[in-house]
């Protein structure tokens, strides 16, 4: 894998499939509680730095220092690695490693003044990175310090470290400033380089909507609450796509794929919506469904990505709460990251691509839509209970879609064809289904599969396998009653009394037998012979092997389970 380019992806790993390294700490009781003061300006959002289209960047201030933190919808946590001189903090004497697809964040976690958003909030929790030499590169030269995890409290590694609400995540100590619990709502909008025809800037506000975007208050509420109570598991930003119109290919028909999310709908996909990704990832059928027809496309196994000629403009969208979502094809083809062919041939990146490094072994979603889907949405996200225990609000969030179709195919043409409009041209014509290519699965990829097969669905096979070891025992238990009646007098079994009759019963008053040794009717005698030779047969039970599944690892695994993962950076990042 090339370090200069890969999709960020930062959802934590989860516990299911890597463990976290933890270091011996020193449990204090003394940590003084939040202090929080009042947002000191109004109708103002907090700029968002874009680095590439790769990453987007928030300036958050800790101790009186400046740093800039990668913005990342998929976790919850905020770790810094100061540039120079560590500001004044408070240690509270535990420490704490956050592991990543490809590196990790690891340190002591330390209290301090912190400013965002207009905000103040004293003795917020934070970990402080000492080394971060495990990304590879130096972060700093990438143009960030850190990352700040947009996600709800309960998916935070500080905040279950810490007692009480001493490791509340920075965005849940803003919103209890506020009595109103309809304020628990963060705002993104991501802007597009390169693009003639966008005419904002990246943003990002709290309790707040950008002015323009207002609309985005009639759009459908997508319940994120629905789904996570599906997966039992890890709190992100999820949603169902509509009922067999999930996401639409090139060719304008449907994608058909079967959600691997055991408790799914039928028909609909579960989304995760994560801004720490730069591409989208998508499982390998949909991916080769979206790039396997474009002439001149090649599949890269190093980088596991599709490589596109530039020229090649594809429109997908995808659906929501009844809503379609286009995205801008120069989103779908990328190129932001000066990608040749082994012939010198300038070539593009497909955007959605096949989910390998942040692979949901436990089956818990289906797709990630990192920032080249973000990018075409302004995007709400309504906390709801999960900021306030006391309102009996579910989280939802809300999408209005920013890209116009007419209007992304002139940007396009302005942009890829040098303003001459040949996308009709034969060369770009989708080749037939029939001729589609399928990118090769890795031997791990078809391991990690298997793996997810397996964990995804494990409490169907361990009823299965209850179900099965009750009906073998109760099957032994009946024979054994069988038995025991033909040597107990008077036991019934199976609606047959097994009693066996008196070997001879004298009858004082008449000195004969008794009726009962008259002779047995021949049908009689060959139906009891059966009956004997049934009763004396035995049961053999031979125990099934069992079963031992492979260690999971991360690897470049889609990673994580639970979780919080970073992706892939072009630029320079996470995977």
């Amino acid at each position: 894998m090339h370090s200069f380019i890969i999709p960020l992806s930062l959802i934590l790993v989860s516990s299911a499939s890597v463990t976290a390294l933890t270091f011996p700490f020193q449990v204090r009781t003394d940590i003084p509680s939040h202090s929080l003061s009042r947002r000191v300006s109004s109708n103002s959002s907090t700029p968002l730095t874009n680095s590439g289209n790769a990453q987007y960047i928030a300036n958050v201030t800790l101790g009186g220092q400046e740093v800039r933190l990668i913005i990342d919808t998929g976790s919850s946590d905020l770790w810094v690695n100061f540039p120079s001189t560590v500001p004044t903090t408070t240690d509270t004497g535990k420490s704490l490693s956050l592991s990543y697809a490809i590196g990790s964040a690891g340190g002591d976690i330390h209290t301090t003044t912190a400013q965002f958003g207009g905000y103040t909030v004293n003795n917020q929790a934070f970990l402080l990175v000492t080394d971060a030499s495990s990304f590879g590169t130096d972060i700093h030269d990438q143009g960030y310090d850190g990352l700040i995890g947009l996600g709800p409290n309960e998916g935070s590694k500080i905040y279950d470290k810490l007692s009480g609400d001493a490791g509340d995540t920075l965005l849940n100590n803003i919103f209890s400033q506020s009595s109103n619990s309809s304020n628990n709502f963060i705002s993104l909008l991501l802007n597009r380089h390169g693009d003639p025809g966008q005419n904002y800037t990246g943003q990002m506000t709290i309790a707040e909507y950008i002015s323009g975007f207002e609309n985005v208050t009639s759009m459908p509420k997508n319940d994120v609450e629905s789904v996570l109570k599906l997966l039992g598991s890890d709190q992100h930003w999820q949603a169902l796509t509509d009922k067999n119109n999930g996401i639409i290919g090139p060719d304008g028909l449907v994608i058909q794929y079967d959600s691997i999310v055991p408790k799914a709908p039928d028909g609909q996909l579960v989304v995760v919506f994560d801004s720490g990704f730069t591409f989208n990832q998508v499982p390998r059928d949909i991916s080769d469904a979206i790039y396997g027809r474009v002439q001149g496309a090649i599949y890269d196994s190093t980088n596991e990505w599709w490589t596109i000629p530039c020229g090649q403009m594809l429109n997908v969208s995808l659906n929501f709460g009844g809503v379609n979502y286009p995205v801008h094809p120069l989103d779908t083809v990328d190129d932001n990251f000066g990608i040749t062919s082994s012939n010198g041939t300038h070539m593009c990146i497909g955007s959605f691509q096949p989910i390998t490094t942040a692979f949901s072994l436990l089956g818990n979603y289906d797709m990630i839509m990192g920032m080249s889907f973000l990018r075409n949405v302004y995007a709400v996200l309504n906390y709801g209970d999960w900021a306030d225990d006391d309102t009996d609000s579910d989280p939802f969030l809300q999408l209005l879609s920013t890209t116009n179709v007419d209007a992304a195919h002139n940007d396009f043409v302005q942009v890829r064809m040098g303003g001459v409009d040949t996308t009709a041209s034969s060369q770009w014509a989708l080749l037939p289904a029939s001729e589609e290519v399928h990118s090769p699965v890795s031997e791990e990829e078809k391991k990690k599969e298997y793996q997810e097969m397996i964990l995804s669905r494990w409490p169907y096979i361990f009823v299965g396998c209850l179900v099965f070891v009750l009906l073998v025992a109760g099957f032994v238990i009946w024979r054994c009653c069988c038995r025991k009646g033909r040597k107990n007098r008077g036991c019934f079994c199976c609606g047959r009394n097994t009693a066996k009759a008196p070997a001879q019963e004298k009858h004082l008053d008449s000195g004969r037998k008794s009726d009962s040794y008259l002779p047995l009717q021949e049908g009689t005698l060959k139906a009891n012979a059966s009956l004997m030779s049934f009763n004396n047969s035995t049961a053999s039970l031979h125990p099934q092997p069992a079963y031992s599944a492979y260690g999971i690892g991360q690897g470049k695994d889609h990673g994580s389970s639970g979780f919080d993962f970073p992706e892939p950076t072009l630029g320079g990042g996470y995977r």
